[in-house]
Order: C-alpha cells, then sequence, then structure tokens
C-alpha cells in the first residue's frame, strides 16, 4: 500500500519551508536586498523544483502492509531498505496530526517497538481513515500473536476525560523554569547592545525585576504548552489497552497496551501538592510521540490526587502503600551537601567582587544569607524519600519540586544494582537502583531507594531478587497455561515483557 497523494506536496513545503528562513534571514540583513532577493528567488524556485521530484520519488518507493505475522515496510530511494517488524515486538501505535494536517485530511502513524529510544516506523503520511484502520489493525493482530485471543469487540470503557477547569489548573501547575535555561543563550547576546546605552550597575540593580520578568514568561509558555498539549484530553480502556486522545494544535492519539506496561509513576510537583492534585504516567519500554522520547506517556495530565490513585491502581493493582524512609543520619548528609554548597558560592561571589574592574552592587558573600535554610532544605528533601515493599510491587518516592512515586511489579524488574559513594560508605548509607525495560538509559529515572543504611540495602537487594524470582516463576506458569499454540512453539517470552 502507498502513502497519501497529499504526502509530497506537504513534504516538500515543510522542506522548502526550512531553507526560505534562512533566505529570508539573508535578504533582510543583505545590504543589496534587491540583488539578493533576485538570487534568492531564483535559487528557492530551483530547491523547490528537487525537493519535489525527489518527495515524488520517496513516495513512489514507500510500500507498507500488515501481513499475518508482520507488518512490512519498504522505503528507500538511491537503496532499498525492507523492515519486517513482527507484532509481538510493537509496543505503541500512535497517530498526530497538526492543524494544517488536519485540515487537509492527512496524519502520521508512528509504530513504537520494545527496542526503545527511537520510533521503529513512520507513515509520513496517510489519509486519517487508514492511521485510524492501521491503528486498530496492528493492535489488534499484536493481541492475537501475544494471547492468541478471538477477534477484540472494539468496545471501550471512559476512564477520564479532563475538565476545563482540570485544563486551567494543568496549566497553573506546569510551569517549567527549564525554559529559563534560554537566557543562558540570550544574555550574551543582548549584554553588549544594552550595556551601551546603560551602565553594567544599572543592569544589576535592575535583575530582580529582569529575573522576574523571565520567570513569568516561563510560566505562560510552559502553561499555553500544557493548555495545548492536552487540551480535549480523554482516556479510555479497551481489549487489553488503554487509548487516549489530545491536544490542540498537534492532536494525539494512540494506545497504551497494558501488558507492556513497565510501571506507573504518581507525579505532583509543590503546587499540585498544595492544591490536593496530581498526575498519572505510566512507562513502557518504547517513547512517547510529543513527550520527548522520555519512555513516558501521560495517563492522567491532572486530577485529584485520590482518583490519580483509584486510576493507578486499575493498571498496576498494588495495594496500601506504607513507605520507610532513610536514616535520620542521611537528612544531616543533606544538610551539610547543602551549606558546602552555600560557602562555594559566597567564596565565587566574593572571588568575582575582587576581580571584577566595575564594583557591585550585591556584596560577593550575599549567599551566606541562605544558611539558615540548609537544614530546612535537608528536612524536606528526607521527608520525600521512601520506599514500600508490597504484595506484588516495589514502590519508590523522591523529589520535593517534583515528587514521583514509582510502582512497579517484581517480575518487571530487570537490573538491581546496589552502589554507595565515598560520602554514602562514610555515613554507612546505600542507595538500591532497581530498573525496568521502561527507563530510557540507566540512572536517576528509575525506581530507587535512596540513601538507605547499607545493611538495609543488602537486605533489601536480595529481598527483591527472591520476589523478582518468584514472580518471574509464577508469571511464566500463568502464561505457559494461557499460550496455547505459542507455547507449544517453544516461541520465546517477546523482550520488554
Amino acid at each position: 500500500m502507498k502513502l497519501h497523494p497529499l504526502s509530497v506536496l506537504y513534504r516538500t513545503a515543510a522542506s522548502v519551508t526550512r531553507l526560505g528562513w534562512v533566505v529570508v534571514v539573508g535578504a533582510v540583513s543583505s545590504s543589496q536586498f534587491d540583488r539578493f532577493g533576485l538570487a534568492a528567488g531564483g535559487l528557492l524556485g530551483a530547491v523547490l523544483l528537487v525537493a519535489f521530484a525527489y518527495q515524488v520519488a520517496v513516495v513512489r518507493r514507500f510500500d507498507y502492509r500488515a501481513t499475518e505475522d508482520t507488518f512490512d515496510i519498504s522505503s528507500g530511494v538511491f537503496s532499498r531498505r525492507t523492515r519486517e517488524i513482527p507484532y509481538r515486538r510493537v509496543q505503541n501505535v500512535d497517530v498526530s496530526r497538526n492543524v494544517l494536517q488536519r485540515a487537509l485530511g492527512i496524519a502520521e502513524l508512528r509504530v513504537e517497538t520494545a527496542g526503545g529510544g527511537e520510533t521503529e516506523v513512520r507513515l509520513r503520511y496517510v489519509g486519517d481513515e487508514e492511521a485510524e484502520r492501521l491503528q486498530r489493525e496492528i493492535g489488534r493482530r499484536k493481541r492475537d500473536e501475544d494471547n492468541d485471543a478471538a477477534t477484540p469487540t472494539g468496545d471501550t470503557e471512559r476512564l477520564f476525560a479532563i475538565t476545563p477547569t482540570e485544563l486551567l489548573l494543568l496549566g497553573l501547575v506546569s510551569v517549567d523554569l527549564r525554559l529559563l535555561s534560554f537566557a543562558t543563550v540570550l544574555v550574551p547576546v543582548l549584554v553588549p547592545s544594552v550595556s551601551r546605552q546603560f551602565p553594567l550597575v544599572d543592569l544589576f540593580r535592575a535583575a530582580p525585576a529582569l529575573l522576574a520578568g523571565l520567570v513569568l514568561l516561563a510560566l505562560v509558555i510552559s502553561s499555553l504548552r500544557a493548555v495545548t498539549g492536552y487540551y480535549g484530553f480523554e482516556l479510555r480502556r479497551g481489549d487489553g489497552e488503554l487509548r487516549y486522545r489530545r491536544g490542540l494544535a498537534q492532536e494525539y492519539s494512540g494506545t497504551i497496551p497494558l501488558d507492556k506496561v513497565q510501571a506507573v509513576v504518581i507525579s505532583e510537583n509543590v503546587l499540585s501538592r498544595l492544591l490536593g492534585y496530581a498526575a498519572l504516567s505510566v512507562e513502557t519500554a518504547g517513547y512517547a510521540p510529543g513527550d520527548g522520547g522520555d519512555g513516558s506517556q501521560s495517563a492522567v495530565p491532572i486530577a485529584e490526587r485520590a482518583r490519580v490513585l483509584a486510576l493507578a491502581r486499575e493498571v498496576e493493582p498494588f495495594g496500601t502503600i506504607e513507605f520507610e524512609r532513610p536514616p535520620r543520619r542521611a537528612r544531616t548528609r543533606y544538610a551539610i551537601r547543602y551549606t558546602l554548597a552555600i560557602f562555594l558560592l559566597a567564596g565565587l561571589g566574593v572571588l568575582v567582587a575582587r576581580v571584577s574592574p566595575i564594583a557591585v552592587p550585591v556584596p560577593g558573600y550575599a549567599p551566606l544569607v541562605l544558611l539558615p535554610l540548609a537544614p530546612v532544605a535537608a528536612h524536606m528533601k528526607w521527608t520525600h524519600l521512601g520506599f514500600a515493599l508490597g504484595e506484588n510491587h516495589f514502590i519508590a518516592r523522591e523529589g520535593f519540586w517534583t515528587r514521583r512515586t514509582r510502582v512497579l511489579a517484581y517480575y518487571r524488574v530487570q537490573t538491581l544494582v546496589e552502589s554507595a559513594t565515598v560520602f554514602q560508605r562514610r555515613r554507612d548509607l546505600a542507595t538500591v537502583v532497581v530498573d525496568t525495560a521502561g527507563a530510557q538509559g540507566f540512572g536517576a529515572s528509575d525506581a530507587r531507594a535512596l540513601d538507605i543504611d547499607a545493611e538495609r540495602a543488602n537486605e533489601l537487594r536480595r529481598e527483591l531478587e527472591t520476589r523478582f524470582e518468584t514472580a518471574l516463576a509464577t508469571t511464566r506458569r500463568e502464561r505457559a497455561g494461557d499460550a496455547g499454540p505459542n507455547a507449544a512453539r517453544g516461541e520465546p517470552t517477546p523482550a520488554g515483557e
């Protein structure tokens, strides 16, 4: 089967638009605007013809089809590439449409596999009806492959739909101060031109107002991103999977197979905790479109915390959580760490004040006023740490500004690591990291029992190993009993399961 004919025009326009911005900027900045504009127009026309011819070849040489066991793709203009993707390897099938694509009646379909990290297949672009048909067809064949099940009924149950009030609250609590990092790029460009008109000392005096402006800008931008990204969010369950739809400018719809879920994550930043709200996401071995490729998909962007917990238990039926906190000496360690960081900042401030040719209105030792906050920050970090061992799940919690509670089934565990840094060993502390196939890389995104007693860490690791082996044996027996012909063929367990 072929891509939609409008794919040629859309892909050509997208590729030429990227070059068009360069031409516009060059024409505006050129002292000989007329001559440059004429040459640039001719170049842009030639590029347009070449791009159109190339996209025609790309679309004509692109074929796809859903066979009984695999989804097959053939592509390539100068060199041919053929891919056969077994349905059992499929994690997610997602469809996205921006405003222009919706107007043209086309959509992009993405197929994520257990490999994670990047999209295995992108169909850019197919018709709206074809995208939804393929999404249903691949999902049905994957379930048949995994479970040897009959054709699903297609009935769905609505679990969650965001309300206008919740959407406004989402915009309020979704401020992302990471956007302030753009200031590090803008400031070196803007300061030289501004300092010619205003003394540098005035810039220092205006710093609080500039910082407040940047924070307000970050709040507005991140709020708009959240509101437009999750406009009309709806979550449904049916045929062994979760189905979601969201987005205003860019619309996403996709599936989250329940048997592919590696962990569920309950997230609460400071503002949402104060308001009694939380968010729920699920981690799979694939990654979510539009979510930055972090391996997680939003199941509930915002709702009352009790409702989020209830929905989380719909995905992973864990019981009551009773957290075990790190020992109090871990809190002392955090206080010492924050105190040393404050002294380091004060030392750097004094050094800058001494070598600067211009008098700085703020004393270099000003960061020392933060010293009383060090034990408070240490206590807040310690308070929000903890782990729990459920009957079938491991639960870990950490984070103050954004507290995340990860819940994962024992049989999903991939790796167990017990580690202790030099500073941890000085206080007889250690960390146990529980890795799953849902984590993109090994590190802080995994569930962790952080800074617990070293002896308890050793006990926890051995206990997790025992529970993992028991849960895995039980799961294998259950699958062997339900596998039918798959077990008789001796097929291996799919990766990521």
